[in-house]
This record gives C-alpha cells, sequence and structure tokens, in this order.
C-alpha cells in the first residue's frame, strides 16, 4: 500500500503537469493523493523613489480546488493540507467550510514553513504559530463551533486528520525527544497517523519509532520517500528538509558523471529502502512527487 504527494500546479499553467503525474502513479492503486498547500510568498518592487514595496503574491492558489479537480477526474481519494502558515484563523475556517461542501473530510494538518526571506517563522496576524493550534481550531470545528464561539447550526461530518513527524527532529526543536513529545500532544488531541519528513537512513526511522512507541504514540507513523534524482541534491535536500545524506549514497552519487545515472542510484536505493521498510511491518509508503515522479515509478516496478 502506498499513497504520494502533489504540488498544485503554478499560477497560470493549468493542470495538465499534475494530471500526468497521476495517471503514471495511478496504476499502482494508491491509498490516497496528498495535495499540499503553500504560504504567499513576498516579492519587492522598487520605487520611483529608490524604496522596494514588499507585495504579496500566491505561486500556486488552489489546493482545495486542486482537490475537488482530482476527485472529478479520478476515483482517488485525496487528502489535502492545512497549514498555519500565511493564513488567519479565518482564512481557515472557510477553507473548513469549502472542504467540507466538497465532502472532503480527511486532511493533513501542518504548521507549513516560514517565509523565504524570515529567520524564523511568523504567523499571520489573527493566525496561529504552531500545528497544535490548528489541530484545535479544527476539533472546535468537529464540535459544532466557529472560531468565535458561536454554534454552527449544521455540523456535517466531522474531519479526520494526521500530522507530520520528523525522524531526524524539526530544525526548529531543540532536540529530538521534545520533537517527539509534540508528536504525542498532536496524538492526544486527535491526530490518527503521521507521515515523516523524506529520510534515506532507514535506521532512523526505525529508531524514531522505537522512541515514538517509548513514548505512548500508538498511532501509525507512516515514512515518507523521496528518491535521489540528480547530483545537485547532495546539496539543496540537507538544507531544505534538514535531513543527511547516508555516506555511502553521497560517495557513490560524487562519483556518477551525470544527472541520469544519479537517477538511477536513487532508484536502486529506494528500492533497497522500501523493501527493508515493507519487510519490517510498516503501514504503508508515502511518496513525495516532486521532480522524482520517473523514479517513483521505477520503484514501484520493482516493489
Amino acid at each position: 500500500m502506498f499513497s504520494f504527494e502533489v504540488l498544485p500546479p503554478l499560477k497560470g499553467t493549468g493542470t495538465a503537469n499534475l494530471f500526468r503525474t497521476i495517471d503514471t502513479l495511478r496504476e499502482y492503486d494508491p491509498s490516497y493523493i496528498n495535495i499540499t498547500t503553500h504560504r504567499s510568498e513576498f516579492v519587492y518592487t522598487e520605487q520611483a523613489d529608490g524604496t522596494f514595496r514588499r507585495d504579496r503574491l500566491r505561486r500556486r492558489p488552489g489546493t482545495i480546488a486542486v482537490a475537488s479537480a482530482i476527485m472529478q477526474k479520478y476515483n482517488i481519494k485525496v487528502i489535502p493540507h492545512l497549514v498555519c502558515s500565511g493564513f488567519t484563523a479565518e482564512d481557515i475556517e472557510y477553507m473548513l467550510l469549502d472542504l467540507q461542501f466538497l465532502g472532503l473530510h480527511d486532511i493533513f494538518l501542518l504548521r507549513g514553513d516560514k517565509a523565504l526571506d524570515d529567520k524564523q517563522f511568523r504567523p499571520e496576524k489573527g493566525g496561529y504559530s504552531h500545528a497544535l493550534q490548528l489541530i484545535d481550531h479544527v476539533n472546535q470545528f468537529n464540535e459544532g463551533f466557529f472560531i468565535d464561539g458561536s454554534p454552527i447550526k449544521v455540523k456535517g461530518q466531522p474531519f479526520t486528520y494526521g500530522v507530520a513527524a520528523y525522524p531526524e527532529k524539526h530544525e526548529e526543536a531543540p532536540n529530538l525527544d521534545f520533537d517527539i513529545q509534540i508528536l504525542r500532544q498532536k496524538q492526544d488531541r486527535g491526530a490518527s497517523y503521521a507521515v515523516t519528513q523524506l529520510f534515506f537512513d532507514n535506521q532512523k526511522y526505525f529508531d524514531f519509532v522505537a522512541r515514538a512507541r517509548a513514548a505512548g504514540i500508538t498511532i501509525p507513523i507512516i515514512p515518507g520517500i523521496k528518491p535521489l534524482v540528480k547530483r545537485s541534491q547532495l546539496t539543496v535536500v540537507p538544507k531544505t528538509f534538514h535531513v543527511d545524506i547516508p555516506q555511502a549514497l553521497a560517495d557513490e552519487a560524487r562519483r556518477l558523471d551525470s544527472d541520469e545515472k544519479v537517477a538511477q542510484l536513487g532508484i536502486e536505493w529506494g528500492v533497497a529502502q522500501c523493501r527493508e521498510l515493507l519487510k519490517a511491518g510498516v503501514p504503508s509508503l508515502h511518496f513525495y512527487t516532486v521532480s522524482a515522479t520517473d523514479s517513483i515509478q521505477a520503484i514501484l516496478k520493482q516493489l
């Protein structure tokens, strides 16, 4: 059993590439498709007097609309992301209403990334600082109340939700034990499963799960997989996702003289990684598809 994550298309580019990714992977019978949500970004426009104006720009609009489009075209379950980053509590409330109207009751809750030019995460005015607050909002909505405390006349089906986990700890957590305590709180407030950040070293996942179980976390912890597809990722991936690339994989990739050979290495590593995880009895596998769809297809074929 597996699932995969896709990005909403860039503003104005249509859905052709997105649907091509789904067409490539749907033959392997995914249990669901996860759809990310991206905060608005800031761009700086120079003014006549030489100063710069900071403007807000959304490059990937329409996560909920994309979920609806996938539902209409494919008979595959979709799970949209809801994030704190870049949204107010009121924004989130209206997203929940839209999701309810569409009959989408499975969601994935995260804090989300900080703005590119921010040194630390800054919530929107009237927004949330961390995922636990977002979970509390969804729970209150499920109980039949808006954020202002007024009752929802027609409650509808309650939302179920998954959350993120970090085998190599979240970049802002002081240590792994603290991070696991946060995951325990997410579970205790209602999360039904967790999906991990991508990783390349299975032992780090196994150790993380063992520590989580010792801390009383019983929900499924689904491993997140993203194969290496080009040489530049040796530096980009650790910086972007705050994960280590095992020395054996890094050494071999450095010896190769083309991205095509690196992609093949990534497939071989991914197959071995997934086989070991499946042998260990993981709940399922979750694949991050960005720039890696062909490699993921090759891995699934071999599995």
